[in-house]
């Protein structure tokens, strides 16, 4: 990748859906705690300064309804582009949609579901063997990709930083900038 494009890749996990009965997976709907933690994602992307340009969205109903808490918060109105192929999709095919992306766009929020986005998100930030000895050895502190790794739950961000153009993107290419989760968010506010 060339350097000196600086460029965020943002990945939100919808927010905890509903299980109504007779509804299809597509269309669950946010339960409470979603709609009590999509809008605290909201206002920690607008002040962490992670305001996307561009948002690819899932299709499916609580990624939809997370996508308008969050932007109810960020007090702008990205572009939004609601695309069924988020629903389901892999690792690699959300680095394909990612890497299709425009030039100009700095900031890229995808709103996705499990497995696909923290599979994605640990592709990119792959941490090379010798250093996960190191930190294993001089029993480091968990580290946000040790977060991620245990779990990447519901209404949870990860914040990738890359640099290039979005179509050079690939696994092992981005520095994992921040992880939160609606629980780190909550404790962050007592």
């Amino acid at each position: 990748m060339q350097t000196g494009q600086a460029r965020e890749l943002v990945l939100l996990r919808h927010a905890k859906s509903a299980w109504p009965e007779d509804v299809p997976d597509h269309d669950r709907p946010l339960g409470p705690r979603g709609r009590r933690d999509a809008p605290d994602a909201g206002r920690w992307l607008r002040q962490a300064g992670h305001v996307p340009d561009i948002v690819v969205c899932s299709t499916a109903c609580r990624a939809r309804e997370t996508w308008q808490l969050v932007e109810g918060e960020l007090g702008v109105r990205p572009l939004t582009v609601f695309d069924p192929g988020v629903y389901a999709a892999s690792a690699g095919s959300l680095l394909e949609l990612v890497r299709w992306q425009p030039p100009a766009a700095r900031t890229v929020l995808v709103v996705g579901h499990d497995p696909g986005l923290p599979e994605l998100a640990l592709a990119l930030v792959a941490e090379t063997e010798s250093a996960r000895s190191h930190r294993k050895a001089t029993r480091t502190p968990a580290t946000a990709l040790d977060q991620l790794r245990a779990k990447f739950p519901t209404a949870a961000i990860a914040v990738l930083a890359l640099s290039g153009p979005w179509s050079e993107l690939a696994p092992g290419r981005a520095r994992l900038a921040s992880f939160v989760t609606p629980r780190s968010l909550r404790e962050s506010q007592v």
